[in-house]
């Protein structure tokens, strides 16, 4: 998919997320949304499913998230009847802490452990999906490198990659839940970032 990114950003920038959301499900095939359920996920969540309610979620849970998590998930899943599939690990947590354990992010397993929890299910999911455009909750100043795109993006693979509250802040986010009166959580833990402005891999 050929686009002139900096003018579509330009355009967007003064776009709510719902209208970014509709442009891009107007140029999309097989689009796709991913979460993760962390904090204000459920904006994403709620907005692209208010234009697309049938849009495939892909969940790739580590199985190392907190019962909170889990939890505010299924509450989220069912208040937004949430078209879910869900991907994990080929190898259960309880087997893995017995032979890998959870390697500190100096240690060399440690990409090992990130392969195997996060990025093999990713690439599963998308090798099954296909998608062309994602869908995401990346806001700049999370990271360095998610200062360095956009509202639009394309990643190596040619996906097109929106992230409609990209400018948005977490008080803005706030704002947004409770206009909707969607729950939010906070005892989230994803044990390959450890620090929250660390990269995952999924998107660098």
């Amino acid at each position: 998919m050929n686009l002139d990114l900096d003018k579509i950003n330009k355009e967007l920038r003064s776009k709510t997320p719902k209208e970014i959301i509709e442009w891009a499900i107007s140029i999309a095939k097989k689009p796709v949304l991913t979460t993760n359920f962390r904090p204000y996920e459920v904006a994403i969540l709620h907005a692209v499913s208010q234009v697309k309610n049938d849009i495939n979620v892909i969940w790739c849970d580590t199985g190392y998230n907190t019962p909170n998590t889990y939890k505010h998930a299924e509450e989220i899943i069912e208040k937004l009847n949430l078209n879910i599939h869900l991907y994990v690990p080929k190898q259960t947590a309880a087997h893995r802490d017995v032979v890998l354990g959870i390697p500190h992010v100096d240690d060399p397993k440690h990409k090992l452990f990130t392969e195997q929890v996060k990025l093999e299910p990713f690439k599963r999911a998308m090798a099954e999906h296909q998608p062309d455009v994602w869908f995401t909750n990346l806001r700049k100043g999370q990271t360095a490198f998610r200062d360095s795109i956009d509202i639009v993006s394309k990643g190596k693979d040619g996906v097109i990659k929106v992230s409609p509250f990209y400018y948005y802040s977490d008080a803005e986010l706030d704002t947004y839940l409770l206009e909707f009166k969607l729950p939010n959580e906070f005892k989230y833990y994803d044990p390959t970032k450890v620090l929250e402005n660390r990269e995952c891999g999924l998107h660098a």
